[in-house]
């Protein structure tokens, strides 16, 4: 008999577009393709009697995202606990803090724990005490929608419509602390002074809805007057975003920590040469396909910008390298070794 498994929609909508919500619905449907499972999407609340197992795609610190009490076996993917790295600028509270320790002991009577990368899963032992023998590295995948487009005019009706300038550096993602969108503002001023035609797109909710964060960067820029050099556009369609990323010149990601790191794969899909930090898990994910820069050295960061942009020959190196990188990560591939956890763990 097949396995029944319960995939539990994350319920928090924020991760809805980007990031846990798209690793839940690739993973899901990735499943329905498998013989030895039978998969299927449930809400939190519904009765789970029905199933063999039930697996939890997401996995929030100071959420109660997991219930104590489990009556099947149960499999819970942790993506990244970064906010407990920088306790500072992810401050937990009162509330916060007793809703981790409940959290943390959900999570250790789960029997299996997936994890994004071999340096998430030494922060999920270093933070939770859990044995590593329970925790499982499964890289994420990068969907067949991330490709290189050729036609010109489709990528110059994007341009046209967002109103995007012809040459600009991008980032995709939030403005938490851990991104360094402060670094890479600095390092793009830097870079401004010698190269004036580049520009600067970050896409992401967190650029244009009002947050502290928000209110940081919009000084940062405002103060190295580069307001007419860097374009903010929230969240944009998954035709759109594609665009984008063949639009680009360099796709830049100088975070300080990151539990995968999405949106570099699905540049590098895009065939655009990546600039990333040498830290947390983008050097595992990137190889050495893309530019590796001290996310705290900002001169280096705008350094490794101009080797791309002014190389003719690296940048064409990188771009090669980066293809066949990606030819590792697919969502297939995720799906069957998340099978497999699951048959070990019925069996």
């Amino acid at each position: 008999m097949k396995l029944k498994v319960g995939i539990i929609i994350p319920p928090i909508a924020g991760h809805k577009n980007r990031g846990t919500g798209v690793y839940a619905d690739k993973l899901y449907q990735s499943l329905k393709e498998k013989k030895a499972i039978d998969v299927t999407l449930v809400n939190h609340r519904d009765s789970l009697n029905k199933f063999d197992l039930i697996h939890y795609p997401y996995f929030d610190p100071f959420f109660l995202t997991l219930p104590l009490v489990k009556k099947r076996p149960t499999v819970v993917t942790v993506h990244d606990l970064i906010p407990l790295k920088f306790p500072q600028f992810f401050p937990q509270g009162l509330r916060g803090s007793f809703k981790w320790q409940m959290q943390k002991l959900s999570l250790k009577k789960s029997f299996a724990i997936i994890t994004d990368s071999h340096v998430s899963k030494e922060d999920i032992v270093e933070f939770t005490g859990i044995k590593r023998g329970k925790i499982f590295v499964i890289y994420l995948g990068v969907g067949d929608e991330f490709r290189v487009i050729r036609p010109k005019d489709t990528l110059n009706r994007i341009r046209a419509k967002l109103k995007l300038p012809e040459n600009f550096i991008l980032y995709v993602g939030d403005v938490n602390y851990n991104k360094n969108i402060g670094g890479l503002i600095k390092a793009f001023n830097i870079i401004k002074n010698t190269y004036p035609e580049l520009n600067l797109v970050l896409i992401g909710n967190g650029f244009v809805t009002p947050s502290p964060q928000l209110s940081d960067v919009l000084d940062l820029i405002s103060s190295l007057k580069l307001g007419e050099y860097i374009f903010r556009l929230r969240h944009v369609n998954l035709g759109d975003l594609v665009c984008i990323y063949n639009l680009a010149r360099i796709y830049l990601q100088p975070s300080f920590a990151e539990g995968f790191g999405l949106p570099v794969l699905e540049a590098m899909a895009c065939g655009i040469p990546v600039v990333v930090s040498n830290s947390s898990s983008l050097p595992e994910i990137v190889g050495n396909a893309g530019l590796l820069v001290d996310p705290h050295n900002v001169e280096q960061i705008a350094s490794s910008i101009s080797a791309v942009h002014t190389n003719p020959k690296k940048r064409e190196e990188l771009i090669k390298k980066g293809l066949a990188r990606v030819k590792q990560f697919s969502w297939e591939k995720c799906a069957e070794e998340t099978v497999d956890i699951y048959k070990k763990i019925v069996n």
